[in-house]
């Protein structure tokens, strides 16, 4: 199978090293990519968000399998463009991704379909927000309707600081706090068939000890000890089917990688967002634990075959990644400093760790000098017999990675491995 992969960061790379590893693709592309990414896939120079220069692309490599990555070139109606010339492509059609698009309009089709969620207000004006704010008190959760690459959301007990996000978005979703764990939940999605991955949890503060602002994930684990067993079963059959099923009744059919944000609450599981697509970190944690291949799952639910494939196999192994992000972040970061150390933990390290780029490129007279390129540069992931394992290892290999004025997290998955 010749398979095309569309975007540029640790998540996109994480699929490309399943991808590499699965003997049936025989061609792997990936469209911008990164440094790392380079080491496994051809990489080629595309604008992700322009439908018919992706759809070109993937003509001209003759690819049977596009990939969309990202949830920018979904909303934007990518996949859509690459259907046009009957190509079978894992991702959403711009309709269907507005799952992700719009936390209003999934809220609505989480409302038809009877799915378990808190209870929200949208507002357009400093009026109608300060209303909701007042409905439902502190702790205050404010969401930017639309795109916002995972730092649209400001979870706070300041109420001004609560209006002055809301002020700064078109239109926002207030809604109440969920307390509770949170579990991120994949599943795969011909628009009929679901399958669910196995779950993760990701931490989201910058700082240890869930201190400091929101970001797009610093670090993530699976699987949950702490969770009930029959987690999975019961978000398949409340959550993902249901939703599913709504989209196809609209006639707007969901295919590709449904994300389900969960909160486990003392009123039971309540969903907190839906995502369109792989999520980032969690990526890096769940594929390092399917042993299943993973280009014809992909394929399955690109054709419409979901239902002939037999059930997905899993590593027993924990897997942990931390990610390493630039000075600042996430702030405007600073880019273009040297990384040093990738070679040390693919020696000494490999296979039980391995470093997945984000934000990386080529860099320096001899144009393979691996340079800081994003906010969060580098996933550092390890797989071991638990989270105890996995964690040493994914820190030891850390420890080897030197990027200057870089920051990461100390505790992810530390309260797991703990059994806290």
């Amino acid at each position: 199978m010749n398979v095309l992969v569309i975007g540029s960061g640790a998540r996109e790379h994480a699929l490309c090293r399943s991808l590499s590893l699965d003997p049936a693709v025989t061609a792997l592309h990936c469209a911008p990519g990164n440094a790392g990414i380079a080491e496994v896939a051809e990489l080629h120079q595309v604008d992700a968000l322009d439908g018919d220069a992706v759809s070109a692309l993937a003509v001209e490599l003759g690819a049977e399998l596009v990939v969309v990555g990202p949830e920018a070139p979904l909303v934007a109606g990518v996949a859509d463009a690459v259907r046009g010339v009957d190509i079978p492509v894992f991702g959403p059609s711009k309709e269907a991704a507005q799952l992700e698009g719009s936390k209003a309009f999934a809220k609505d089709v989480m409302a038809a379909a009877g799915v378990p969620t808190a209870r929200s207000y949208v507002c357009t004006t400093p009026e109608e927000a300060a209303e909701a704010l007042d409905a439902f008190g502190a702790p205050y959760v404010v969401k930017d309707d639309g795109l916002a690459a995972g730092k649209g959301v400001v979870v706070t007990d300041d109420v001004e600081a609560a209006a002055v996000h809301a002020a700064g978005c078109e239109r926002v979703v207030i809604e109440e706090f969920l307390d509770g764990p949170e579990v991120s939940l994949f599943a795969i999605t011909d628009g009929v068939s679901v399958v669910p991955l196995q779950p993760a949890q990701d931490f989201k503060r910058a700082l240890d000890g869930d201190e400091g602002p929101n970001t797009g994930g610093m670090g993530a684990y699976s699987p949950l000890p702490w969770a009930d067993p029959k987690l999975v079963e019961e978000v398949l059959e409340t959550v993902l089917q249901p939703t599913v099923d709504e989209m196809r009744r609209r006639g707007t059919p969901f295919s590709g990688l449904l994300y389900a944000g969960l909160a486990i609450t003392s009123r039971g599981v309540r969903v907190i967002e839906f995502n369109a697509r792989f999520g980032d970190p969690e990526t890096q944690v769940v594929l390092a634990r399917l042993k299943t291949p993973l280009a014809g799952v992909l394929k399955a639910a690109a054709t419409g075959e979901l239902a002939d494939l037999p059930p997905l196999r899993w590593s027993d192994d924990a897997a942990v990644t931390v990610v390493i992000a630039s000075h600042n972040y996430p702030g405007a970061p600073r880019t273009g400093d040297p990384i040093t150390g990738l070679a040390e933990v693919a020696a000494e390290d490999a296979p039980h760790a391995y470093v997945l780029h984000a934000g990386t490129k080529y860099d320096g007279d001899d144009g393979d000098t691996v340079v800081s390129a994003g906010g969060r540069v580098l996933s550092v992931t390890a797989t071991g017999a638990d989270l105890t394992e996995a964690r040493e290892r994914a820190y030891k290999a850390v420890t080897r990675i030197g990027l200057d004025g870089s920051q990461h997290r100390t505790d992810i998955a530390a309260k797991a491995a703990a059994g806290a």
